[in-house]
């Protein structure tokens, strides 16, 4: 007769079915039944509230905000994606150099992935390797540690990058979104535009000579692309920084599909080695 699993081993395959879901914040130390009704509160207390509110409101003579680089939502924005993605663009113009450009997004509260992640996933690599590869989102490791491509995908892209030569001391690897989605979910449109200015800076900061787009979300998203990334994968496109320079960019397959998809492994190897061309002139 079969063993039975020990309580230990139970709760650890409970543990990992939620994190596989998706579910792996908690919210509190003990469960709550968010469904059901509030308790009326205490006519002696209903009585003290307006009171409460008035200490709690902050002073007018509080100081303002800088006005030159405002760290905060403004209330305006909180509904507007629009309004959000413009507060967005105007601190990255700002950054004057890629830790200022860190700095800035650690502090800013325009994108609501931020209160769900653990950490800030900035970036990884030399910022002033002759090339940049750029992804879509964190996952789970990536949260976890706080650089990009850490997991599985990461290790298969530091293994497609020592068939052509390189490592992480040459290059430089960010993603368009810095902060994990809940359940590793596709970012929203929204979520993209807002912090679709910032990865613009990155790039425009590192001044990379290549840019390689890793699957069809930051092909799209940076190059303006329409078609699929198995159609537009292996082509050389170029990249318009906003002060008017052009990068040699290439989109190619995501790591993460190729795990996925193994087969397909020839084609992303035929993209590294047009890249390796490229950085010896030879494409």
């Amino acid at each position: 007769m079969q063993d039975l699993p020990s309580d230990h081993d139970a709760l650890k395959a409970l543990l990992d079915f939620h994190v596989e879901a998706g579910v792996d914040l908690a919210l509190d130390e003990t469960p709550h039944d968010r469904f059901a009704e509030p308790k009326p509160e205490p006519a002696q207390f209903r009585s003290q509230a307006p009171q409460r509110a008035a200490a709690a409101a902050p002073s007018s003579a509080s100081p303002p905000l800088p006005q030159t680089l405002p760290r905060t939502l403004p209330k305006a924005a909180a509904g507007a994606p629009d309004e959000v993605a413009s507060l967005a663009r105007e601190q990255a113009r700002h950054a004057q150099s890629l830790e200022e450009l860190e700095a800035i997004l650690a502090g800013f509260d325009g994108c609501t992935l931020k209160f769900s992640a653990k950490n800030l996933a900035f970036a990884d690599g030399n910022p002033k390797g002759r090339v940049m590869l750029v992804g879509e989102a964190p996952g789970a490791d990536e949260d976890r540690i706080g650089k990009p491509f850490m997991g599985r995908s990461g290790q298969l892209l530091d293994r497609m990058l020592a068939t052509i030569g390189l490592d992480r001391s040459q290059v430089y690897v960010a993603n368009i979104v810095p902060w994990r989605p809940p359940g590793n979910r596709t970012p929203t449109p929204q979520e993209v535009a807002i912090c679709k200015p910032f990865i613009a800076r990155q790039i425009e900061l590192a001044s990379p000579e290549f840019l390689l787009c890793l699957g069809g979300p930051a092909a799209q998203n940076l190059l303006g692309l329409k078609d699929g990334i198995l159609r537009t994968r292996g082509r050389w496109f170029a990249y318009k920084t906003e002060d008017g320079r052009e990068i040699r960019a290439l989109p190619t397959l995501h790591p993460a599909y190729l795990l996925r998809q193994p087969l397909q492994k020839r084609l992303g190897w035929r993209d590294f080695m047009a890249v390796r061309r490229a950085l010896d002139g030879r494409e």
